[in-house]
């Protein structure tokens, strides 16, 4: 009977991994996101990079906070548990430590992690992924059945449950900046429960009664931009408090300090100011969809990835977040997505060009559906990137993709998503436009094709050089998934 069942390849890649970063007593945590193992570890400088790199299911590694192993949708949730089962086997029982000493050294161990890598800038977009990035679910399924909504009201079927599935997808939205607010207060060190307080100010009714800068405010104004500004302005004032009231009437007087002082300034300042913020950046949007359209999704779409790669598209996170409460969709988020149309089509030309590269090819047959279902990250890391100049020619895909849809936004067919997160297929369901559905679909499959054909072409033709098909289309240079022949980028 075959051993070669999906759990013992499973085990085997576990245990292909544990030796090569330190082994089991080098692992203080183990935790995974949708493709990548995530390790806390006690010695950095136990990790063998370079063969971990060529262990065959993965398909590369990023380094920050923890220690993420990329290996792809599905198989990092399988791989997870036998390798923490290998860990809990493998730990030595004279090196144990106890609850006290493994915190500490954790402790030390994140800290010596975020003063090696961090700067100002990182650190300000890991925070703000930190406080959007829990909230993409609760968007993903209000966006889902806002969709479903309007098509049924678009189609007059169901008038009486079309009411409830409004309110159902309306309800999280109105009250997000509740949420961020939360978020915030947890992210800066402050009691997250006085940062929701505080930021629901800003969606409470009754600040339609109040007059600020010669204008009655309106329920909602300065969004998650003013809930966010709140928040961090109630912390400070919590830590304040924290550091000069006395403790026996710290319980009475620090919340009541927090929440007034940040409140007033947010009903006298700050809802004023990120109204205007927020709308400028609807606005600009808009302007620069409607006047530069094609030009703006060109750019947009070929540097998407690059952006991803350095961390840099967080910072795009509360733009979607505003422009979905302004509108209801965000403009930009199509867009963006046709990046991984690029990198689909480069894969598939890679493919094809590759034909007796074994390696990367079954590489590529077991990332492509999660490649066009929107998770770029295994193409990416297992494909494109390590070869360097395909990962050039799907970025040429992803602009040609965004200037077909920027191209429709300039004549006045807006494309946009009820929200973040989903991309490539996967964004079907969260289409929402200016103009019927049909329109809206027919634009942005337009927009993936354009991706897909492009971003195939240039790397059929441009994405390599004699010299690299000459070196990768063997049955040799499969030599490079060997453990013991570390995976570099060929040189372009």
């Amino acid at each position: 009977m075959s051993t070669d069942t999906p759990e013992n390849k499973n085990r085997a890649t576990a245990a292909a991994i544990l030796p090569l970063v330190g082994g089991a007593d080098n692992v203080t945590s183990v935790a995974h996101c949708m493709t990548r193992l995530r390790l806390g570890l006690r010695d950095r400088t136990l990790v063998q990079d370079d063969a971990l790199k060529a262990v065959p299911a993965v398909m590369g590694v990023v380094e920050d906070d923890t220690y993420q192993i990329v290996l792809g949708p599905g198989t990092v949730a399988r791989v997870t548990p036998e390798f923490e089962a290998l860990v809990a086997e493998g730990k030595s029982p004279e090196k144990a430590l106890t609850a006290d000493e493994l915190a500490a050294e954790g402790a030390a161990m994140r800290a010596a992690q975020k003063a090696k890598n961090a700067t100002p800038f990182k650190l300000f977009l890991r925070r703000i992924a930190n406080i959007f990035v829990p909230l993409i679910p609760a968007l993903i399924g209000c966006g889902i059945i806002a969709g479903l909504n309007g098509l049924l009201v678009n189609l007059g079927w169901l008038p009486a449950v079309t009411p409830a599935l409004a309110s159902i997808a309306s309800g999280f939205m109105a009250l997000i900046a509740v949420f961020v607010g939360f978020n915030t207060a947890k992210e800066f060190g402050g009691t997250p429960i006085l940062g929701g307080a505080v930021a629901a100010i800003i969606v409470f009714p009754g600040v339609a009664k109040i007059d600020a800068f010669g204008q009655t405010l309106s329920p909602g104004q300065g969004g998650v931009l003013g809930a966010l500004g709140a928040a961090v302005l109630a912390v400070y004032i919590e830590k304040w408090c924290r550091k000069w009231v006395p403790e026996s009437l710290d319980v009475l007087v620090t919340p009541t300090l927090t929440v007034l002082l940040s409140g007033l300034v947010t009903i006298f300042g700050l809802m004023f100011v990120a109204g205007e913020v927020s709308t400028a950046i609807g606005t600009g949007a808009n302007w620069l969809l409607d006047n530069t359209g094609a030009f703006a999704g060109l750019v947009l779409g070929g540097f998407f990835l690059p952006l991803v790669m350095l961390g840099l598209h967080q910072a795009l996170i509360p733009i979607h977040t505003t422009l979905i409460e302004q509108q209801g969709y965000t403009v930009l988020l199509p867009i963006l997505a046709m990046a991984g149309a690029g990198q689909v089509g480069c894969a598939a030309a890679v493919f094809l060009r590759l034909k007796n590269n074994h390696s990367i090819r079954n590489t590529i047959k077991s990332a492509m559906p999660a490649g066009i279902l929107g998770v770029g990250e295994p193409l990416i890391y297992g494909v494109s990137l390590p070869l360097g100049r395909p990962f050039i020619t799907a970025c040429a895909g992803g602009a040609a993709g965004g200037a077909f849809v920027g191209l429709f936004s300039m004549l006045g067919d807006k494309v946009g998503s009820t929200a973040i997160g989903p991309s490539g297929w996967a964004l079907f369901p969260l289409l929402q436009g200016n103009q019927g559905l049909g329109t809206t679909i027919a634009i942005y499959a337009g927009g993936l094709l354009v991706g897909y054909v492009v971003g195939f072409l240039a790397t059929y033709y441009f994405g390599f050089t004699k010299t690299m098909l000459a070196e990768l289309n063997t049955v040799a240079a499969e030599k490079a998934a060997d453990p013991a022949e570390p995976k570099t980028p060929v040189a372009a």
